[in-house]
């Protein structure tokens, strides 16, 4: 348990001067001494700045994976459920970015870091996203012939959105109340079975 402390305690103070100061200015003499544990300590549980980093992107990405998790457990109709994953997705994201001060630029110069650290996220993700319409299949509500490949694009997309969504460059200037209507109009037109419950469902 001591151990388990110590580590998360290395790791938050990492997280703040990163944030202050930067990936690039930060050293790991300065994550020892902010953290009143010494280098000895500090290497005993990282071998580099880098892997420092990547515990860094790894709780920032927990952080969001147990409140994407919530949003996952509520009771929404499919169709509504994907919208609100797809929000919660971009929003989650844009804030553990924005939170980070200096760390944000790093979080987008350093790409390919955090792309390794986000793959058992991604997983989770996919397949939160893959229930909801196998459970719209199920329901007769959706008309989707290869679940894994359309959970991929869906993902995809929320994903692609990322960067434009965290600086502004989305939906600038319209109400959550508009754009999220349209993110909708878009799943059903592209997952909907031509019911006329259906159809009457969505109107």
């Amino acid at each position: 348990m001591a151990q388990v402390k110590t580590r998360q305690l290395l790791i938050d103070v990492a997280r703040g001067l990163f944030a202050k100061q930067g990936f690039e200015s930060t050293t790991m003499n300065d994550i020892a001494e902010a953290s009143g544990k010494g280098r000895r300590t500090l290497y005993t549980y990282f071998k580099s700045k880098e892997a420092v980093y990547s515990a860094v992107i790894d709780g920032e990405l927990m952080r969001i994976s147990s409140t994407f998790l919530a949003v996952a457990r509520k009771e929404l109709p499919p169709i509504d459920k994907l919208v609100e994953l797809i929000f919660a997705h971009l929003s989650l994201i844009k804030e553990a970015v924005t939170r980070n001060g200096n760390l944000r630029a790093e979080f987008f110069r350093n790409i390919w870091q955090v792309e390794s650290v986000r793959k058992k996220y991604d997983r989770i993700e996919l397949d939160i996203f893959a229930k909801e319409i196998e459970r719209g299949i199920e329901m007769g509500l959706f008309d989707v012939d290869d679940v894994a490949l359309t959970t991929d694009i869906i993902h995809g997309c929320a994903r692609g959105l990322e960067v434009p969504y965290i600086y502004g460059r989305v939906g600038k200037g319209l109400d959550i109340n508009i754009s999220r209507p349209i993110v909708r109009k878009l799943i059903y037109k592209a997952l909907r079975k031509e019911t006329s419950s259906f159809r009457n469902e969505i109107v």
